[in-house]
């Protein structure tokens, strides 16, 4: 495999990006308006920068978003939340905000990234980065030992991030019992604050658990460039870390919508609304002799993933997949005053909006400016009408940022996989519809289309499959069904 690849990958996403409407330039303007930007002022901000802030994100993540730190309040914890103060660099209608509004999120492929801001915000202007001090607005949330946030609040305060820690290296420390990153250590007391972050997080998972959130198997494929070639086919998995900061965010976001509700603001939710193929998943139980109600059912459902889950852990990552697939996607509504509570399905909340990461999702963004205006008083910065043509393009760009990461990860793929074309494989089908019937491999985790033999074939069948040709340049990964 030559060094070319990296380069390949690259010139591949970028022609992707074109295709599907986004832009993966920042425009003059945007590059001249960033030449002039500053650190904006702190006054009038609570000062919180004594608390011990920490962040956890991925090993190679510099656009921080968000920090987190409890405190004891006579034996009922809070805990914090910090979110980058995006909005105060990036103004509504500056031209940094347009390019940023035009693709509405990063895109994040194995050849480059397309950052939704210029690095220099997202990575250091922007960044709750180490070290420093920073605005953010700060979601407060009082946790019951049931898992329930009794009570929040959110305002803006001054930060500053004590330690960046990593996925790994929490989750391997907190689940495993691997070693203590050396960063817990250097900070007085964090040691104790990460275990108390851990202890909340646990008790906010349980809850949405027993209100019905679905348990996936959330197992991504991320390649690998090493010297400028495809050199593994890596799978990513949950840990106890990323299930610690995934409990949180979703909590922070509840309290966001709440906030907005509560003073008659319009905003942008996150929902799933209802399964798209809800029937194909109750057939998909009554295999494993569970019967699902016939109306969906978010608590059945994670009753039966629980159950499996435990029951055939190895099986378990298909017939999640397959779920996923036939729950439907996501997509932003935008909700006025007094409209009803839009639910999310999956997580099994019925207020719920993006918030916590506007370095990297414009809908993050846009609820920050909600929020701003709404702790200082001030009218709300989008009418419910603007906000609905919004939500709508953020839905389109968002899925086509999918495409793009996608198509990227199966150039690599195909470029990986070029070597084993007529090998045989098990796998699983993911897709199947008139446009065609995809297959994903147990191993390695790789997807691709079924161009012959597909008849008959749904959702969650498994397969075996023959791998017949290979097209990095169109992300093609195409089989043949054995027997």
């Amino acid at each position: 495999m030559s060094q070319d690849h990296a380069a390949r990958l690259q010139a591949i996403a970028r022609r992707a990006m074109v295709q599907y409407g986004l832009e993966p330039e920042w425009p003059p303007q945007a590059i001249a308006e960033l030449e002039r930007l500053r650190q904006p002022g702190v006054t009038g901000l609570r000062d919180l920068r004594e608390l011990p802030w920490s962040s956890i994100d991925n090993d190679e993540s510099r656009d921080l978003d968000q920090l987190e730190v409890c405190v004891e309040n006579g034996g009922r914890p809070r805990l914090l939340v910090a979110i980058a103060d995006v909005d105060a660099l990036v103004p509504p209608e500056s031209a940094i905000d347009r390019h940023a509004r035009a693709n509405t999120t990063s895109v994040y492929t194995p050849a480059r990234i397309f950052a939704m801001l210029p690095p220099r915000l997202s990575t250091d202007l922007t960044s709750l980065n180490e070290g420093q001090d920073r605005a953010a607005v700060v979601v407060d949330m009082a946790i019951g030992e049931d898992g329930v946030v009794t009570a929040s609040e959110i305002y803006r305060g001054l930060v500053r991030n004590h330690a960046k820690l990593t996925y790994d290296g929490v989750g391997a420390w907190l689940g495993n019992g691997g070693p203590r990153p050396s960063k817990v250590g250097g900070v007085p007391g964090l040691e104790a604050q990460i275990a108390l972050q851990d202890r909340l997080a646990g008790l906010l998972r349980a809850r949405r658990q027993m209100d019905g959130a679905l348990d996936f198997d959330r197992t991504e494929l991320k390649p690998v460039l090493t010297g400028g070639e495809v050199s593994e086919l890596r799978a990513e998995r949950p840990n106890r870390a990323r299930d610690l900061i995934e409990s949180v965010m979703v909590a922070a976001n509840g309290a966001s919508a709440r906030f907005l509700a509560e003073r008659q603001v319009p905003s942008v939710r996150r929902v799933v609304r209802s399964p798209d193929r809800w029937p194909r998943i109750v057939e998909l139980a009554g295999r494993h002799g569970v019967a699902l109600p016939a109306a969906p059912d978010a608590r059945a459902l994670e009753a039966f993933l629980r159950g499996r889950r435990s029951a055939s852990p190895a099986e378990f990552g298909d017939l999640s997949l397959s779920v996923v697939k036939l729950l439907g996607r996501g997509e932003y509504v935008a909700e006025g005053p007094g409209d009803g509570a839009s639910g999310h399905f999956a997580l099994a909340v019925s207020n719920y909006t993006h918030s916590t990461a506007p370095n990297r999702r414009y809908p993050d963004l846009i609820t920050q400016r909600l929020l701003k205006a709404a702790i200082e008083g001030r009218a709300s910065p989008y009418s419910l009408a603007e906000l609905t043509p919004l939500a709508a393009h953020c839905t389109r760009q968002e899925d086509a940022a999918n495409k793009v990461e996608r198509l990227v990860k199966k150039a690599a793929a195909a470029l990986w996989m070029s070597g084993r074309v007529g090998d045989a494989f098990d796998g699983v089908v993911t897709g199947a519809s008139a446009k065609g019937t995809w297959v994903r491999l147990n191993a390695p985790p790789v997807e691709g289309k079924l161009e012959q033999g597909a008849e008959g074939l749904d959702v969650g069948d498994r397969v075996s499959v023959r791998l017949v040709s290979t097209d990095p340049e169109r992300g093609f990964i195409d089989f043949a069904r054995v027997g």
